[in-house]
């Protein structure tokens, strides 16, 4: 193994007990820089917890998360946003009364403190970076559509596009492809892809087509604890693996 500077994340014996009961127990993982790092497991494994833990929205009961070396693990939630850790959730928070446009307008990291958001402005720069994200996310034709008039998957793929306008570090998506068509699905897959130059992206999925076409590390949690951990075809191999969830 890398030493641990190597890594973007650390995480080292990872514990969370609500009311006694351990939803995440010693969990250790490591993640590089430019790796898809997919989370696979049954339900109740812990992996939401475990996307909650390393944001801040919950607070871990041991262990410890560093970020480019740096321990988060105490942090508030948008002190650990201002370090580079953009989450999206499983449901789309977009504003939906606004366009394409203004969605990623809104998101521009410029206008996040009220001096910010007073001295912000449209300018060339704000343009382009807007531009460029459309592209990326699919969006190009539809900035100024209404963002309610939006399929789901490109609802999903604005979110996406209001996190990465940020360009946080590490990107953490939950269930990105539920409810996607399987056209919308290999976009996706084709978009995750390629967002991870200088950056890493956690992943929590149960479409196994589409954890083989992105993972290149999988980690299956079971019962708050790794059960296994390598690449696709080394857990989808795993007898306990399919013992508890593949074969399901």
């Amino acid at each position: 193994m890398a030493n641990e500077t190597s890594f973007l994340l650390s995480v080292e014996g990872l514990t969370v007990s609500f009311d006694g009961f351990k939803a995440v127990e010693n969990l250790s993982f490591y993640v590089e820089e430019n790796e898809i790092r997919v989370i696979i497991g049954p339900n109740g494994a812990g992996k939401t917890t475990v996307l909650d833990l390393i944001c801040g929205r919950t607070r871990a009961t041991g262990g410890s998360i560093k970020f480019k070396s740096k321990e988060i693990s105490r942090l508030r939630e948008d002190r650990i946003v201002a370090e580079g850790i953009g989450r999206k959730f499983q449901n789309p928070s977009i504003y939906e009364d606004l366009s394409v446009f203004e969605n990623l307008e809104i998101s521009y990291p410029r206008g996040h403190s009220v001096f910010g958001a007073l001295a912000f402005k449209r300018d060339a720069a704000v343009r382009d970076r807007i531009d460029e994200i459309a592209e990326t996310i699919f969006l190009a034709d539809h900035l100024d559509q209404r963002a309610e008039h939006l399929s789901h998957g490109q609802k999903q793929w604005l979110e996406i596009g209001m996190l990465l306008i940020q360009d946080p570090k590490l990107l953490m998506l939950d269930e990105p492809v539920a409810g996607m068509s399987v056209a919308e699905r290999v976009k996706t897959a084709d978009l995750l892809n390629r967002i991870i130059k200088d950056r890493a992206v956690i992943v929590i999925e149960h479409d196994m087509k589409f954890v083989e076409d992105i993972a290149h590390r999988v980690t299956v949690l079971h019962q708050g604890k790794v059960l296994s951990e390598g690449s696709m075809g080394h857990v989808k191999n795993d007898p306990r693996v399919v013992e508890v969830y593949l074969g399901h």
